[in-house]
């Protein structure tokens, strides 16, 4: 199918979710590290919306161009059963995308035999998506990570859905001097299967096959609705490696990096705030996970 043909379109990355131990820990610390304050999703959904589902289990962030969803495992309950299990270290665990239709990616995901659930990973056998407020998601053991699918929609607490809404400049006052996101690194053993669904399917585009020395792991970079991944298999013995063996043989989301306007002035904001650099270059760095909320976040001031 070429691109033109699609029914559909990849609109833009929905929200990279990241499981903590504690909502406060995560609001103070991108309130602390990246300047940023945190809305907690019961601002919309003060009620639960059917008995048995909790409310006040997550909370949105937004940097520059992309939505953090903190979500607190053990306050999350559908059915009166809590769906995650606990977490004592944070970690990324999955993301999605806008679709403008749907329902089209629905048939053909079907059509080219990807197994597809629900919010409650049960199979969905019906030919045609019913819709509604929730997603439907492939299987990691098919597409490597548990992706999400929503029809786009105005999501009070996502600026970017808004109309007329562009990526705003750095702010003055911004600790990080972050312009926006310049790409995820999902750790794989099997890009293969990432690129089946993200390129064949969904429409993106491989812009090259490279290394991230920093984070010592190589695989190819893909842009999908204005966002790159890197699909990247990390080197034995390193600390990627020692995160990507904890789901193997599955994909793990390992880390967001940032594009950046001053290197110095964001190393230095960090070691302010007791992040600690687990790794640097001239143009790059990496903070500890274990100083900052579980993430190997990356910051450059090299565009992709």
């Amino acid at each position: 199918m070429n691109r033109t043909d699609r029914e559909f379109r990849v609109k833009l990355l929905y929200h990279p979710r990241i499981h903590v131990p504690s909502l406060d820990e995560a609001e103070d610390f991108f309130a602390r590290v990246f300047g940023r304050s945190s809305t907690n999703f019961s601002v919309i959904m003060p009620e639960p919306p059917v008995p048995g589902h909790s409310v006040g289990y997550s909370t949105f962030t937004s940097i520059a161009d992309v939505l953090v969803d903190s979500l607190e495992p053990r306050l999350y309950l559908t059915g009166g059963a809590q769906r995650h299990p606990d977490v004592d270290t944070p970690h990324l665990r999955t993301t999605g995308w806008y679709v403008d239709d749907v329902k089209a990616l629905y048939r053909e995901l079907r059509s080219r035999g990807f197994r597809l659930v629900d919010s409650h990973d049960g199979v969905l056998e019906t030919e045609e998506w019913a819709g509604g407020p929730s997603p439907f998601h492939t299987v990691d053991e098919e597409s490597g990570l548990k992706y999400a699918f929503f029809e786009t929609f105005p999501f009070p607490l996502d600026p970017r859905v808004r109309e007329g809404w562009h990526l705003p400049e750095p702010a003055e006052d911004d600790p990080l001097g972050i312009e926006r996101s310049s790409y995820h690194t999902v750790l794989t053993t099997r890009p293969d299967r990432a690129l089946g669904l993200t390129v064949d399917v969904l429409g993106g585009e491989v812009l090259r096959t490279g290394r991230d020395e920093l984070r010592a792991a190589e695989g190819p970079f893909v842009r999908l609705a204005g966002t790159v991944f890197h699909f990247a298999e990390p080197d034995p013995g390193t600390g990627a490696a020692e995160d990507a063996a904890d789901r193997a043989p599955q994909d793990t989301y390992h880390a967001i990096t940032w594009k950046v306007v001053d290197l110095e002035r964001t190393a230095k904001h960090l070691e302010t705030e007791g992040v600690r650099i687990a790794h640097r270059s001239d143009t790059a760095l990496v903070t500890d996970p274990g100083t900052s909320l579980g993430v190997p976040w990356g910051f450059t001031t090299l565009s992709l």
